[in-house]
């Protein structure tokens, strides 16, 4: 019976196991799937920070766990979109903003993300965060540029991250 239940299984889900697979894998993604492992910084101010990425739901998704001096840790989930990479940032306020880049070369120095709407934001005047530009500068240093918005004013608070280990 087991032989057969696993019989069934693999002939339902192999075809959309092996259309993951074929799926290409964009530059902009790439590049995303690179930053694996654990970062340490400083934002503009001199406070610590640091955030990890790690690869997830078959290397399809890529997890980031920030955690900034003073503040809760955070998570955003990047995933391929189309010609572009979305983006979902759990917020320690409880707001999940969801931003979009499109890359606009085949060589990425720069990903921006721009704010295309949010779960449990009840209205935009509510603080969140608008937007998010991720700097490569090398393999081992990226800046991530977060924009916060509140009552229409933006707040912009830069980190800058070392890479410490690779996964």
């Amino acid at each position: 019976m087991r032989i057969a239940c696993l019989a069934l299984a693999t002939t339902l889900f192999a075809p959309i196991l092996n259309a993951g697979a074929a799926q290409k894998v964009s530059p902009a993604f790439q590049k995303l799937q690179s930053l694996a492992g654990e970062w340490e910084g400083k934002d503009d101010g001199g406070m610590a920070a640091k955030t990890s990425f790690k690869l997830v739901v078959a290397n399809t998704t890529v997890m980031e766990t920030l955690l900034a001096h003073g503040m809760e840790e955070m998570l955003t989930l990047y995933t391929v979109d189309g010609d572009g990479i979305a983006l979902v940032h759990y917020c320690p306020t409880n707001n999940q903003p969801r931003m979009r880049a499109v890359p606009k070369t085949a060589e990425i120095k720069e990903l921006d993300f721009a704010f295309t709407g949010a779960g449990n934001l009840p209205e935009l005047s509510r603080g969140h965060q608008q937007r998010l530009v991720l700097r490569f500068q090398d393999p081992n240093h990226i800046t991530e540029e977060w924009t916060w918005r509140s009552n229409g004013r933006d707040a912009v608070t830069v980190y800058h991250f070392t890479r410490r280990t690779h996964s």
